[in-house]
């Protein structure tokens, strides 16, 4: 499974924040969490070649980690966010995707 991200060492607009998309520690717990979600069969057949993509990864003092990524499959791509201690899966697009990243990038780095 590839993990891919921008680079982590961007100046924060918020020194409060940290960005951890170049965290392999906490990107790998995150997509292997979401990988337990999925259904064999209705999600995957095999998980070779699965890729998980992250649009952001941020932790926020007094908040806790703000995540946004997507896990691509043989069968089907999964949107996941991660909030606080929780991780859901969500019903969005890719168009959704992108445009969630884009707008939470724009708040939260410089």
């Amino acid at each position: 499974m590839g993990i891919f991200g921008k680079d982590s060492k961007k100046k924060q607009k918020n020194p409060n924040e940290r960005n951890l998309i170049g965290d392999r520690q906490v990107t790998a717990n995150l997509a292997n969490t979401a990988l337990g979600m999925l259904a064999q069969g209705e999600d995957y057949e095999d998980l070779a070649g699965t890729k998980c993509e992250f649009g952001y990864l941020f932790e926020i003092e007094d908040h806790g980690l703000e995540a946004l990524f997507k896990i691509i499959t043989d069968k089907t791509t999964a949107y996941f966010a991660a909030q606080k201690t929780s991780l859901m899966r969500l019903n969005f697009t890719e168009e959704l995707f992108r445009s969630t990243t884009e707008t939470f990038l724009e708040l939260h780095q410089g």
